[in-house]
Formats: structure tokens, sequence, C-alpha cells
């Protein structure tokens, strides 16, 4: 058992779950609880290593996870070292970041800050369909701890990736872009939303940007009462993720 937390092996784990560019860099991240760990199991990502705690190893959905997989065993205090939530759940896992390829309808992300609206619209996206999320460098890491937990293991079903310039890719996608704004925008239950759709949302308080906006296909507005500010982007997401799934859902696609 690793009673330290200056072992080198807890150093490395502390700064896969601090640090994107340590998580970037080596391909790396940590993983932490059993939902999160069982969701990565199911998707095929074994772990390079399964972190335990000394109470955790007396949990029943621990047990069920390990099976016979021989994990690391910390101290309690040292396994609060991983885990980023107040409460350690203990077990965690590193893991490869995942290697989807991107298929079908994608979502473009500018400017989303914060992780835990990343991870809700990850988790949306993952729900209704969406192949691929492509963030701009100004979101928040889609693998910090606090959008991963958001994200209830959406991220493993998805082709992620971050990109400098978004602008540039939004004006490559080969389909129909939705570039969602406040206003002057064509309604959401009027708008043609056949065939490939690239859906873009943009950051908290400012929205998706001029200038990507007029490169996408079409703009798209959601009806809200008169008076009301515009939504929360991870609510705006879910709204039109699901109309779209929904329609497809109806016509048999």
């Amino acid at each position: 058992m690793i009673t330290s937390k200056d072992n080198p092996r807890v150093k490395r784990w502390a700064k896969l779950v601090q640090d994107a560019r340590a998580r970037r860099e080596e391909g790396r991240l940590v993983v932490e609880g059993p939902h999160l760990v069982a969701e990565a199991l199911q998707a095929g990502l074994e772990p390079v290593a399964l972190m335990v705690s000394e109470s955790g190893l007396a949990r029943t959905d621990v047990q069920k996870l390990l099976g016979k997989r021989d994990p690391v065993v910390l101290g309690d205090r040292v396994f609060k070292v991983l885990a980023d939530a107040e409460s350690p759940q203990g077990i965690a896992a590193e893991i490869g970041l995942p290697r989807i390829e991107g298929k079908g309808d994608c979502v473009f992300l500018e400017g989303v800050q914060d992780p835990a609206n990343v991870g809700a619209i990850l988790r949306t996206a993952a729900a209704f369909g969406i192949g691929e999320v492509v963030l701009d460098r100004a979101c928040a890491d889609p693998w910090a701890p606090k959008a991963l937990r958001a994200g209830m293991g959406g991220h493993f079903k998805l082709a992620i990736r971050q990109v400098f310039e978004i602008g540039q890719v939004v004006e490559s996608f080969a389909g129909t872009s939705l570039g969602t704004v406040v206003s002057e925008g064509t309604a959401l239950p009027a708008a043609q939303l056949d065939g490939r759709l690239g859906w873009i949302f943009g950051g908290e308080g400012r929205g998706v940007t001029d200038d990507v906006a007029r490169r996408a296909s079409m703009r798209i507005r959601i009806p809200t009462r008169a008076g009301t500010e515009s939504l929360n982007v991870a609510a705006a997401a879910a709204v039109c993720l699901y109309e779209a799934f929904r329609r497809r859902q109806e016509s048999g696609l």
C-alpha cells in the first residue's frame, strides 16, 4: 500500500488530474469513481492502472469493478490527491485518451469556459446520437475532472478534439452548419434539419461570435417567452439536439 503523497506514481497521477497539458502530452487521463471507471471499461478502455483507496476495498461496487484485476492500493489520505470530488469514491483508473472516429452529426463549441457546461453538453451529445464534438482552445478542457463528472461517461461515446481556431473547421464542415443565436435567426421549430448537421454553441455570456456565425450555413434561435434572457448554453444544446433527434425518430431515420 502506498502511504506517501511524495510517491512518484502518485505525483504523476496527481499531475494528470490537475494539468491539461500533461494529459495532452502523455495522451493519458485519470477517471475517478465507480461510474466513470465502469463507463470506461464498458467502452473497451482497459486501464493502464487501477487505483483503490484502503477504505474503497471494502465497497461492493469497487470489488465488482476490480474483478480479477490487481489494483494499486493507496492510503485514504493519499487517494484524496487523485480525487477532485469532495467525497472520494474509492476507485480511480489511468486510461489512454480515447481515439474514436468522428461520424455523423457534429457539435462545435466556441469559448465554453465552464467545464460543467462542457461536460453536460458532451453527455447530451452522446445521448442524442452526435458523433463528434470539436472545441476551440478557449473552451474548458473536456478531460478535466469536473467535465468528466458532468459528462457521466458520454466522453467515451464521442470523437472529441480541440482546435486552435474553430471558424475554419466550421467553414469546411461537410454538411449544414447551424449557428445558434439569440435573435435574428430561423426559429428552431421552422428550421430544416435534414442531412448531416453541425451545431455551433458559443460561450457563456457572449454566445457564438459574429465571425463564426457568418461562416454557418444557417442561424438558429430557440423561441422563448417574451422578456426571457438567453438559455444557458448546456440547456440550449439540449433543446436543439433533442429537436433534431426527435424529428429523425419520428421519420424513422
